[in-house]
């Protein structure tokens, strides 16, 4: 879909995500909802679902946009019903970030959805605040796996 390739990075299939414990998963934003080729990677978890082999696990999402109107929440709140079907456990970050959740002086994506950026046409890189908050999330939902695991 025009997307040029990443051969440096790891690429898993979609029954690889029996394995995992928990996950953030991260995605751009095309017209206010998750980009079709994350769409067609989740629409292969077919087998996985019929299975439930990812209930009850923790998972989180992240995402970039175009523009400050390119659809942050709605992305979120559309992905979340991928995760509904399959029976894991929406972890929000909520306000859990503390005062960069109120950011107000530098443009900063993300919500209490989860972490966010905007990418603009592609050459914008997340600010430190951004990445700051993706980090929080990562650490925050890494507790929330850990725990469950623990009581399993």
């Amino acid at each position: 879909m025009s997307a040029p390739p990443k051969s440096d990075v790891p690429v898993i299939t979609p029954n690889d995500l029996a394995e995992a414990d928990g996950f953030v998963f991260g995605f751009p934003t095309r017209f206010g909802m998750m980009s079709a080729q994350f769409k067609a990677f989740l629409d292969a978890t077919g087998g996985l679902w019929r299975t439930q082999q990812l209930a009850g696990k923790p998972a989180g999402i992240f995402y970039s946009t175009g523009s400050q109107g390119g659809g942050q929440e709605t992305t979120a709140l559309t992905a979340i019903t991928q995760l509904v079907h399959h029976g894991m456990i929406f972890v929000p970050i909520g306000y859990t970030f503390g005062a960069g959740m109120f950011e107000m002086e530098q443009v900063k994506g993300g919500s209490p959805y989860g972490a966010g950026t905007y990418a603009g046409d592609g050459s914008r890189m997340p600010s430190e605040l951004e990445l700051a908050q993706a980090f929080h999330q990562g650490k925050y939902i890494g507790g929330i796996t850990k725990k469950l695991k623990a009581a399993a």
